[in-house]
């Protein structure tokens, strides 16, 4: 293929199938101007080919750093000079853009208005600097020279527009194979459980002590339902014929089942809604009633639905923030709060901390069984779950404890990543996920001691949801990610707690990475800052994990009800169906309702029946602000592509505290000297950014 550029032509040869393989050193077979440097090695992973690279240099941080900008058949990265991929390391975190994150890629040539490269366009000059804008929101800048560098350039922009045009945003990578037992976060962690065997799911079932509930294996074989992982938590008495029919009443096959067992003694379960064509017998009705009830008298029913935004909502805000917080944005300066309002995105923050502290204090007041219920079961009740163990359980903010819990309630419970993070090119994509890390960035914010990770590493998190190296974000179900990783053997495993049986020797298959497998993307001292140096952890018995005896409930519930806009209605029902209602999720135009509060559940009087008595707050729970001042923009993520606004953040470590207290310190001095004592009589909003001087 020919492209032209300046009375110059370039031959670009046609992309190839990926041909899969272990990990291997890759270099560009390019012509090379005597006045640059070779292509660096890159440790490429499988499957992978450089198409085209580039001499250049990164700006808009200082100081600038030369190195190489390079284009493969999975993602753009820049190496700096110098730089060389550790031994056990493929990517460098700092400056790889998988296709799928790029969303915006700009060509500028001079003064000019630069040109929006989008896939199949065609490059009209040679460009002096591209921009990658990340939909992570991170930027980078790559800048070039004279000297023969030019056609190089031209040659890598239009690599990058014909390799987004070529890359399916559903394209499946088969991922690399790991030799190691564990790579995680070294020796100072344990490994992060997978959930992928019944003894993973035991081992957790006796760390959250719970003694009332067992390891169902009905959906071995992914035949109750593909997005359900391949065992769950069930109470103990049920049989698992009783389950099968059971789910089969449940909108995709996800009944109720254990998402996390307090240390008090209640339990908290999700399930999808109803099936509306379902016509269930008095067996199956009892079965479902048994699994509701969950060996309690006491049963709280959570639309987890209400107050809380759509997922049109969640897709527009966040579409509406990322524009506001490009560097290029035409906001005003002193009206860049009311746009930031504008885009919804901290009022969908505050609706989602707010829900959950309610839950919160359901769960922990009393002992009872607490039933989230969302009709599709796969994005809102895996949020609100995450937040009301963090909320409610100090072991759950640990390092550890945060990694099982993603891996648990979003990765096992079949969280549709690929769809909603815009991989699988459908209509319904809405960051779900990262609308839960912002909620987490603001407990951290408010609470900065409750939790032994930091900003740091959700800043990790949030930019692996597109790596191309691990399918743990780039699957929808639980049955797709274990399908490409030729998890599924021809026989059935009949699982008994207590006693470990080793699978034949040919169903063992190496462990894939997964994306908490750090130690092999990010270097040891960037693993450091994952750790928060104000943790103070919590030693109170109240608060650990024990056994608790559950026994079934002998007869129907004491007590059902309701919780819905903040405000608990009682139910004369656990199921719908005795009264000839074919739906609990249309339970909005059948149900009472009480009027709308402004307070949260912990300020009403708790609003319980007059048999659960007053409860004073358990220690380590933790209830957030929600006032406006109290909800924050998380400026280290979504300003990142504005360096003028990171510096005077907070660094990780001692030494950079200083270096930026010294920066500080002479910006001070500089504004000072010429700035007239007017202007700094006026007072801003810290979440503010500062106009950037054009």
């Amino acid at each position: 293929m020919w492209w032209g550029g300046r009375g110059r032509s370039f031959n670009i040869p046609p992309q190839k199938e990926p041909e899969m393989g272990s990990m291997q050193v890759s270099r560009m077979d390019e012509p090379r101007s005597p006045q640059t440097s070779s292509c660096p090695a890159l440790r490429c992973l499988p499957g992978e080919r450089v198409l085209a690279w580039a001499p250049g240099v990164r700006r808009g941080l200082e100081p600038e750093l030369p190195g190489t900008l390079m284009c493969t058949n999975l993602r753009v990265l820049f190496c700096p000079q110098g730089w060389q991929a550790r031994q056990d390391s493929v990517l460098n975190s700092d400056y790889d853009f998988s296709l799928s994150n790029i969303g915006r890629l700009e060509a500028v040539n001079g003064p000019g208005r630069p040109q929006i490269l989008r896939p199949g366009s065609l490059l009209k000059f040679i460009p002096d600097e591209i921009l990658i804008h990340g939909r992570d929101f991170r930027l980078l800048r790559v800048g070039f020279g004279d000297g023969g560098l030019e056609p190089l350039a031209f040659r890598v922009a239009m690599a990058i527009v014909q390799a987004r045009e070529q890359n399916s945003p559903a394209q499946h990578y088969e991922g690399m194979i790991l030799s190691k037992a564990c790579c995680g976060l070294g020796s100072r962690e344990p490994p992060v459980p997978l959930l992928e065997t019944p003894e993973d799911w035991e081992a957790e079932r006796r760390r959250q002590g719970a003694r009332g509930w067992r390891v169902s294996t009905v959906n071995e074989r992914f035949d109750v339902s593909t997005s359900l992982p391949r065992y769950f938590w069930v109470p103990r008495r049920t049989l698992d014929s009783e389950v099968r029919k059971a789910f089969s009443h449940f909108h995709q096959g996800r009944g109720p089942r254990l998402s996390w067992h307090h240390p008090g003694g209640s339990d908290l379960l999700r399930s999808s809604g109803f099936y509306e064509a379902s016509d269930p017998n008095r067996e199956d009705i009892r079965a479902v009633e048994l699994l509701l009830q969950a060996g309690h008298s006491d049963i709280v029913l959570v639309d987890a639905v209400d107050e809380l935004p759509t997922l049109a909502d969640i897709q527009l805000a966040h579409l509406r923030l990322r524009a506001l917080c490009l560097p290029d944005a035409t906001v005003a300066e002193e009206k860049w709060l009311s746009a930031l309002e504008g885009t919804r995105w901290l009022d969908h923050v505050r609706s989602c901390l707010r829900k959950a502290s309610d839950i919160s204090v359901l769960v922990t007041s009393r002992v009872r069984s607490v039933v989230l219920q969302e009709q599709s079961d796969r994005d809102l009740n895996g949020l609100l779950s995450s937040l009301v163990q963090l909320l409610s359980d100090p072991g759950a903010r640990t390092l550890h404890g945060l990694q099982t819990i993603v891996q648990r309630e979003w990765v096992a419970s079949g969280h549709p990543f690929l769809t909603r993070l815009g991989g699988s090119g459908g209509s319904e994509e809405a960051p779900v996920f990262l609308l839960f890390l912002d909620c987490l960035w603001q407990l951290l914010h408010q609470f900065p001691s409750e939790f032994e990770f930091s900003e740091f590493f959700l800043l990790a998190l949030h930019d692996s949801v597109r790596v191309p190296d691990t399918p743990t974000f780039l699957r929808d179900t639980p049955w797709e990610r274990g399908k490409q990783n030729g998890q599924f053997s021809s026989y059935t495993q009949v699982y008994t707690p207590g006693s470990p049986q080793a699978p034949p020797v040919g169903d063992l298959v190496p462990r894939p990475l997964t994306v908490w497998d750090w130690s092999l993307r990010y270097s040891h001292q960037q693993i450091l800052q994952f750790y928060n140096p104000c943790y103070e952890p919590h030693h109170s018995d109240s608060c650990s994990s024990r056994e608790q005896p559950t026994s079934v409930a002998p007869g129907p519930p004491r007590s059902i009800f309701l919780f819905s806009r903040g405000t608990l209605t009682p139910l004369n029902q656990l199921c719908p169906w005795r009264d000839g209602f074919s739906s609990l999720m249309s339970s909005s135009r059948w149900l009472p309702r009480h009027n709308t509060s402004s307070d949260s559940l912990a300020d009403q009087e708790w609003g319980l029946p007059p048999h659960w008595g007053a409860s004073p707050l358990p220690p380590g729970l933790l209830l957030p602000g929600f006032l406006g001042p109290q909800i924050r923009l998380w400026r280290r993520c979504y300003l990142r592509g504005r360096p003028e606004v990171q510096r005077g953040l907070s660094a990780p470590t001692i030494s950079g505290l200083l270096d930026e207290l010294a920066l500080l310190q002479g910006l001070l001095r500089t504004w000072s000297s010429r700035s007239s004592t007017s202007d700094h009589t006026k007072t801003k909003d810290p979440d503010t950014p500062p106009t950037p001087s054009r």
